[in-house]
């Protein structure tokens, strides 16, 4: 159940050529997952974002600081809960 819009979904993005993979809490729905890839595709640096909605994994591809994706990820209302570095 989403937390932010009381909707349940099981559709995904596949997350293909991972560059920084993040866990994103409270991510649930499709409406969601497009609200954090919105905010993450306008941090300066990323170049995409990918977003597995199942697991609540985003990947994201670039030179944009972790920091600022962070920052876009709580302004859209969402908590980063397990970055993880990945190449």
């Amino acid at each position: 159940m989403c937390v932010s819009c009381d909707t349940n979904s099981t559709r995904a993005t596949p997350t293909t050529g991972e560059d920084r993979v993040f866990v994103v809490a409270g991510m649930s729905c499709q409406p969601c997952a497009t609200r954090v890839d919105t905010a993450v595709r306008a941090v300066p640096g990323v170049t995409d974002v990918e977003v597995d909605l199942p697991t609540g994994r985003i990947t994201v591809l670039g030179t944009a600081d972790e920091n600022q994706i962070r920052t876009a990820v709580t302004d859209a209302g969402y908590r980063i809960t397990d970055p993880e570095l990945s190449r």
